[in-house]
């Protein structure tokens, strides 16, 4: 008897030809973003919006709670909380119009650039706030760099649109001509500061008004088409007039939308609003599923691996030491790169090449934990990590995979940390091993072995302080820093024997990193450009080669 095709409809759900469908399906429906911002740009705002419009939140919390209001969701830290400030990464996730978007929030303290930098290494898009009084700032810029370094689509939300503030056609020309990048206004804003009332749509040509809604609710919307007669009611005619001709000229002058170049990283979409007022932030978040891009392949040492790879494949982004005060755990972050995650399930540690069960996987939300059945390229699972972990590892099933490391960034600050008691050595020296396990901070040591206090290297003192406070506060430790002088840290390419082969140095002080590669420390720019010309034969690099395979040293 001739056999017949097998229908799809009634495919066995085991089957791989299954399986493989029901993967690329689970990864079309995942969205991924960093947000990047300077301080008090209002990106922990920004953030609660967003969870509120995705449904993941019923009530949103503003950035300083007091009295009776509710603390923001993404900041957990005790620190936090008193300062107002988001200090480290945390991975919220929600669902919206059929996609399952991962946020992965960012420090916004300049401090705190390096933990940004490691998460921007899991995210397939970022998204760039600015306020729009002062426009582009420094931190923006940094980051901006890192995200033109890896290629990612970058969306830009002008906010505090109802605060005095730059014209917006010179906050777009200031996008172009100071960070070389193109950009497309999504919407545009009706006035500002007190007379802002909302956005108009340029490809559907309506008219979205926002009606202020009560503290932490979604605000009302009002769609009307330019041509309607009662928007002369609802908004003061110069207002609109003066939009409508500002928007003719973007028509004119400016670019088209083209979503390969958004991908490629070279054209932004831009869109106004105020994250706390909630104006245009539900058209940001839709415009944002429709042109952002889905999960992409990441490098690994022998070529890209795609997502649709069958077998999993991901690594770790992020290390955090007692997130939940009660229990003391420590959580290894992991991006899923390829196949699909399960409970349970036992994989290869690329570095140490052992087995690990993976028996307690979480999804965490804030200091929200929930246990996680499955997980898909794009999503980000937390781990129980007993120590086994460190930034950049790699966790596989099938055919081995390393994907590349994260590098470590020159740190300007660095102190001597000191422990004034001695019987205290013992949980002085698991905090510290800890905390630089995790990347809250870099550890450097003397030449000297006798030496045994370790060096904090740090992009900003309040990255030291919160060394300090966390030592205390998750270990019982009390410390004492004792500042060294030095601003500027260079690791020697070729290690000790290309340092032994120049000879005696001078003018900077050699110490050794976590993994007892030479790191020469100087006072300022100037001693470090004097011994350039003196040895101009000695290569130096103001990022930390990429480990693989190798153990760091602890205390």
């Amino acid at each position: 008897m001739k056999s017949t095709p097998q229908d799809k409809t009634n495919l066995d759900p085991n089957s791989e030809e299954e399986l493989t469908i029901s993967l690329s399906k689970e990864v079309g429906k995942r969205r991924n973003f960093a947000i990047i911002s300077h301080p008090d740009a209002g990106k922990t705002t920004l953030t609660e919006k967003l969870l509120l419009y995705g449904g993941a939140i019923q009530q949103a919390g503003a950035v300083k709670a007091r009295g009776e209001q509710r603390k923001v969701t993404s900041d957990w830290m005790e620190l936090e909380k008193q300062r107002g400030i988001s200090i480290t990464s945390t991975v919220l996730q929600f669902a919206y119009k059929e996609k399952t978007i991962n946020l992965l929030d960012t420090p916004g303290h300049q401090d705190f650039s390096e933990d940004t930098y490691r998460t921007l290494a899991a995210a397939d898009n970022a998204v760039m706030l600015e306020d729009a009084a002062k426009g582009l700032e420094p931190q923006t810029r940094k980051l901006f760099e890192v995200c033109r370094m890896r290629q990612i689509p970058i969306f830009t939300f002008i906010n505090k649109m109802d605060r005095p503030g730059q014209e917006p056609l010179e906050l777009l020309d200031e996008i172009e001509s100071e960070l070389g990048l193109s950009t497309f206004a999504v919407n545009w804003p009706i006035g500002s500061g007190e007379l802002f009332r909302g956005v108009v749509e340029r490809a559907t040509k309506e008219v979205v008004l926002f009606s202020r809604a009560e503290r932490g609710k979604q605000s009302g919307e009002i769609r009307l088409k330019i041509n309607d007669p009662e928007l002369k009611n609802l908004v003061e005619e110069e207002l609109l007039t003066k939009a409508l001709e500002e928007i003719e000229i973007l028509d004119e002058a400016g670019c088209d939308l083209n979503q390969e170049l958004i991908l490629s990283g070279e054209l932004t979409p831009v869109f106004f609003g105020s994250a706390m007022t909630n104006f245009g932030v539900r058209p940001f978040l839709d415009n944002f599923l429709e042109l952002s891009q889905g999960p992409v392949a990441r490098n690994s040492f022998d070529g890209p691996i795609v997502p649709t790879r069958e077998s999993f494949s991901g690594f770790v982004f992020k290390l955090q030491a007692n997130m939940d005060p009660k229990h003391r755990d420590r959580v290894a972050f992991v991006r899923v790169c390829s196949g699909r995650f399960k409970k349970d399930m036992t994989v290869q540690h690329a570095r140490t090449g052992k087995q690990i069960r993976l028996s307690r996987p979480q999804k965490i939300f804030g200091q929200d934990r929930a246990v996680v059945d499955d997980a898909y390229p794009g999503d980000v699972i937390g781990l129980n990590n007993p120590g086994m972990f460190s930034i950049g590892d790699t966790l596989f099933i099938g055919p081995r995979v390393e994907f590349e490391g994260i590098p470590c960034f020159s740190p300007e600050i660095f102190s001597w940390l000191r422990n004034p008691n001695p019987s205290a050595f013992k949980n002085f020296r698991k905090g510290v091993n800890e905390l630089r396990e995790e990347g809250a901070v870099q550890i450097l040591y003397d030449k000297d072995q006798s030496k045994r206090d370790p060096i904090l290297a740090a992009v900003g003192q309040l990255q030291l302080e919160v060394v300090q406070h966390r030592l205390v506060s998750e270990y019982g430790v009390e410390t004492r820093l004792e500042p060294m002088g030095y601003q500027v840290a260079r690791w020697v390419k070729g290690g000790w024997p290309a340092l032994d082969e120049v000879g005696r140095i001078f003018n900077c002080k050699t110490v050794q990193d976590a993994w007892l590669r030479p790191v020469l420390l100087f006072k300022n720019e100037w001693n470090l450009n004097q011994l350039k010309e003196d040895h101009p034969e000695m290569e130096l690099n103001s990022v930390a080669p990429v480990v693989s395979g190798v153990d760091p040293v602890s205390l």
